[in-house]
């Protein structure tokens, strides 16, 4: 057994986009485990655009000078409890960090489905997949036939979203990305029947010219222009979804959409936000609708796997950029496929 641990620390608040400079590597003795614990060797962790939320001075942001928090996926490698034994693969909260002391409370034991990766765990049968199912199955309600529009559509929550609203029965269904080549993966791979490079022209313009009848849904993960566009596309009690704020995260000085807000009233439009940690009872809810299309191919998993625990931080930095494409997630060493 490895007798060393590492944990990433913030060591400063940024001021924009973070750097390599605001993190740090630092080496621990592995941590102590107390009776009714278990010592977890992570071989997973997830990097999520929220992490960059918390990296400001929020209430339940990130300390400094103290490890990171985050999801990921370990093993038990040795227990202080008989509800957690050693060798079990669990789901737990402390990620960031190459080993994590945990009580049976603290973690998820994972079922195990032929045919279904561990990383799946953290993409579309994790926190990312919940999100989008919530997202259109609670919150905007999706009904057959109704268009969508998923902004930051090939993102990890972008790719679920749309790949879920095909196996719901969405009928149009459009986005935004970052790049050409982004939108045409989406299109080709995803199934998206349209995607516009935001960079390509005013917002309400690239929604008009890809989705020109309307929307009766939008999935936000963007907010800023595209907000204010999707107000302008939406059909007659159409919903607005909102996941995240990723234009602002790292730049807080933006201004902040501006829209007809008559149209929220004239249309009878509906705005509705949500936090998934208030949605974990619908786990298996998820298990039950969506590991059957993962074992049979119809669900495809969208990730981008980093090796190394010493990539976490460019691998978060990466996604912040807009370089992947899926989910992002980290894979110990240990865990990459031989070749042969």
């Amino acid at each position: 057994m490895n007798e060393t641990a590492i944990t990433v620390h913030q060591t400063a608040r940024p001021h924009g986009f973070p750097t390599t400079e605001h993190f740090a590597f630092v080496e621990s003795p592995l941590p102590v485990t107390p009776a009714g614990s278990a010592l977890v060797e992570n071989l997973y962790w997830s990097v999520d655009p929220y992490h960059r939320e918390l990296m400001d001075d929020v209430r339940g942001g990130f300390a400094l000078d103290a490890p990171l928090e985050g999801r990921a996926i370990g093993r038990v490698i040795a227990s202080r409890t008989p509800r957690l034994a050693e060798g079990e693969i669990v789901f737990h909260r402390q990620g960031w960090r190459t080993h994590a002391a945990v009580t049976p409370e603290e973690v998820r034991q994972l079922p195990r489905f032929d045919g279904v990766p561990l990383t799946a765990y953290l993409s579309t049968l994790g926190g990312t997949g919940l999100t989008a199912y919530v997202a259109l199955t609670r919150i905007a309600r999706l009904h057959e036939g109704e268009d969508l529009f998923v902004s930051a559509a090939a993102g990890g929550v972008g790719t679920a979203t749309g790949r879920f609203a095909r196996l719901l029965g969405v009928g149009r269904l459009v986005g935004s990305a970052g790049s050409a080549t982004k939108a045409a993966h989406l299109v080709r791979q995803v199934g998206y029947d349209a995607v516009f490079d935001y960079h390509d022209g005013p917002a309400a313009d690239l929604l008009g010219h890809v989705a020109p009848g309307g929307i009766d849904v939008f999935v936000d993960n963007v907010g800023g222009e595209q907000l204010a566009a999707a107000v302008g596309a939406l059909r007659e009690f159409g919903r607005i979804v909102r996941v995240g704020t990723i234009s602002q995260y790292n730049t807080p000085d933006a201004p902040l959409p501006r829209f007809n807000y008559a149209e929220i009233v004239e249309k009878s439009l509906r705005m509705e936000g949500f936090l998934v940690s208030n949605y974990r009872d619908l786990q298996e809810e998820l298990y039950e609708f969506a590991v059957p299309h993962l074992q049979t191919g119809r669900l495809a998993l969208d990730e981008t796997v980093v090796d190394g625990f010493e990539g976490i931080v460019h691998a978060f930095l990466g996604m912040l950029r807009g370089e992947n494409t899926g989910k992002t997630v980290v894979r110990d060493r240990t865990q990459t496929p031989s070749v042969d």
